[in-house]
């Protein structure tokens, strides 16, 4: 296991064990707030974040399915017509809302008009939906189609394991809200590693959305709230995925502050007493920790750069 400090080596590259940890991590959401950006901006972003040099951090591309419409045209002039599609989140109307139907049926002639070239390749593989109890999980889980895979974004202010369960043994996952601009949008940090365990003692990955922008927990004045750092969210998962922990060691990674509590090297990546390997990191993005949405693909690489854990990108201009 690594002993060096998290500074990276002397030709300044990404090492092995944050590599593993950040690959395809951001799924850009540049609609949402607080960026709020329009559709020709937001496609435009992931068009440039796609040929750019951090491109190996970037998922898919978030777009509720009732703005297909809009997204088709001012996505076609980016849209490639031969190899790696763009890959898509869509999000639907809430699982108990009679307009899911629809959005499926949508999303079912969106993939047909893009598998070929003339309309350039674009595939929507996964969806987000809402869901507040079994019910709606299950309607969801009947109607959909063997090539889609839900996140179900789960309410955190109950115990989520039943309704994590009831996603359990499913192609499916849960999706939880990190953050927001609204008071009382963060979670409490014992409310998130609750989440974070349930998962991982269900077998059910996750995606996490909001209030992710920056690598380490912080103050947010924008928020006027404590936020959560991707890298802590991340680790979190890690430990909880495979080493023996307790619901408080959670919490207390989650809300670390000092990036000297980490290291990231050639053979993985060390959090205080833990020692995570590059195989365990994988198979925790794989199958536990998938990603996190973020209205913003510059923030997260300006804060590991200003960390040190990057070098400078040509993605940041702005």
């Amino acid at each position: 296991m690594p002993t060096e400090s998290s500074e990276l080596d002397a030709d300044r590259q990404v090492t092995p064990g944050l590599r593993a940890l950040l690959e395809g991590i951001v799924d850009y959401a540049g609609l949402f707030p607080p960026a709020r950006l329009d559709m020709a901006e937001t496609t435009a972003n992931y068009a440039q974040y796609l040929a750019g040099e951090s491109a190996w951090m970037l998922g898919r591309v978030v777009i509720p399915v009732k703005r297909l419409d809009e997204f088709e045209k001012h996505a076609a002039r980016f849209l490639p017509v031969s190899d790696e599609p763009w890959h898509i989140s869509g999000l639907t109307a809430p699982a108990d809302d009679p307009r899911f139907e629809e959005d499926l049926k949508r999303i079912a002639r969106f993939n047909e008009r893009h598998a070929g070239p003339d309309a350039g390749l674009a595939r929507i593989g996964v969806i987000e939906v809402c869901a507040n109890d079994t019910a709606g999980i299950d309607r969801v889980l009947e109607l959909l189609p063997e090539d889609l895979f839900p996140f179900f974004e789960l309410p955190l202010d109950m115990d989520p394991r039943g309704l994590v369960a009831s996603i359990a043994g499913s192609d499916g996952g849960a999706k939880v809200r990190t953050g927001g601009l609204e008071p009382g949008a963060v979670p409490p940090p014992r409310e998130l590693a609750r989440f974070i365990e349930a998962c991982a003692s269900a077998g059910v990955p996750f995606k996490a959305t909001a209030g992710l922008h920056h690598p380490l927990h912080h103050f947010s004045d924008a928020a006027a709230a404590e936020e959560y750092g991707f890298l802590n969210l991340f680790v979190a998962a890690a430990i909880a995925a495979g080493k023996d922990h307790a619901e408080s060691d959670l919490v207390g990674v989650l809300t670390e502050r000092s990036i000297g509590a980490f290291a990231f090297g050639a053979n993985g990546v060390c959090y205080r007493r833990w020692e995570l390997t590059v195989r365990e990191i994988q198979q925790t993005r794989l199958s536990l920790a998938v990603a996190f949405g973020a209205c913003s693909f510059e923030e997260p690489l300006e804060g590991l750069q200003a960390l040190g854990l990057l070098k400078g990108t040509k993605e940041v201009t702005k």
